[in-house]
């Protein structure tokens, strides 16, 4: 079994003033992590009633831009050519943390609806697992394509945990990394499958999914469709939904006014399959399928405005035109949860 770097560390925290004690998950190469009893004595109430969210996610395309950058041919990472190389897409960050954050949230309120005692020692103290990546980045050039905690995007994943007005926690950002190998950036059809398969592997952390569900996060360009409807029809018991970037090779100027058409939302095997164009779009339909809080959904918003604000983005941008299409199914989303 591969080694899985501080795969969830401090995921289940039970405090006592007498003393403290951490359930920490990690694993090594001959052992599977250690999973931590959800039954509670007569003295304790249960650590966890709903299971946590990993979100595990693709790289480019995905979290950031590949600028539609090609070698002999061959796409280097991706097709969008909306944002530049390297850019991060507004909100993505925030999208992540508010869809970990969520069961965190609703395990905290059920402990202090059910179990909360004023005199009691103990408190009940969750942090959101941390975010799992399944990239087609070859393996074989791990050494100049890691994704380090000292990256950019190692410490925009750190610094959303750190900064958030909810729960803020250092402990968030990157967990474990799975790569793919030369063969697929040589044979394209493969990157699906291996994707699929790295999946595989890291649920071994949890099977039953007792303590941890997932939601994949990818984009139309790498095959991660196939990948994320392969997810669903295998583990639906364990994956909550796959969400799926809409990207493209064609420039901003070719768009139609109202921008890129989004695929409508499915079910395979139960589960739902959603297209989104925007983080915002993303986090509306994420806010509609339960799995993030109204006020995470406002969260995003807010970040992915102020994001091409900071950054100088015309208003007639089609990055705009995206945002503000998207906003207002948000808008929409938090009026129906409030009639």
């Amino acid at each position: 079994m591969m080694v899985y770097s501080s795969l969830l560390s401090s995921l289940v925290l039970l405090s006592c003033c007498l003393e403290e004690s951490a359930v920490a998950f990690s694993s090594t190469n001959n052992n599977a992590p250690p999973r931590p009893s959800t039954k509670a004595s007569s003295s304790t109430p249960p650590l966890l009633t709903f299971p946590l969210t990993q979100v595990v996610s693709d790289i480019d395309d995905t979290l950031k831009s590949s600028g539609g950058v090609q070698v002999a041919g061959v796409n280097l990472g991706g097709i969008d050519v909306q944002y530049e190389r390297g850019d991060f897409y507004p909100g993505v960050f925030q999208f992540m943390w508010e869809l970990s954050l969520h069961p965190v949230t609703v395990n905290q309120r059920h402990y202090d609806d059910n179990f909360y005692d004023k005199d009691s020692a103990f408190s009940l103290q969750l942090s959101p697992p941390k975010v799992a990546v399944l990239t087609a980045r070859a393996e074989e050039f791990k050494a100049a394509l890691e994704i380090k905690d000292g990256s950019k995007l190692a410490k925009a994943l750190r610094r959303t945990g750190e900064l958030s007005d909810v729960n803020p926690t250092k402990e968030w950002g990157i967990g474990p990394v799975l790569y793919g190998s030369v063969s697929e950036w040589i044979i394209q059809d493969r990157k699906g499958l291996r994707k699929f398969n790295n999946f595989e592997r890291l649920i071994e952390q949890d099977p039953t999914g007792q303590i941890l569900q997932y939601v994949y996060v990818g984009d139309t360009g790498e095959l991660d469709q196939e990948a994320g409807e392969t997810m669903l029809r295998e583990y639906p018991e364990v994956v909550k939904a796959v969400f799926l970037h809409v990207v493209s090779s064609d420039p901003p100027s070719s768009y139609p006014p109202s921008g890129i058409p989004i695929p409508s939302p499915k079910l395979v095997n139960g589960r739902p399959l959603v297209f989104f164009r925007t983080y915002v779009g993303a986090a509306a339909r994420a806010t509609q399928l339960g799995l993030m809080e109204d006020d995470g959904l406002m969260r995003v918003v807010e970040e992915a405005e102020r994001s091409l604000k900071e950054g100088g983005v015309p208003k007639e941008s089609s990055k705009w035109i995206d945002i503000e299409r998207d906003i207002e199914m948000a808008y929409r989303t938090l009026e129906v949860d409030l009639s």
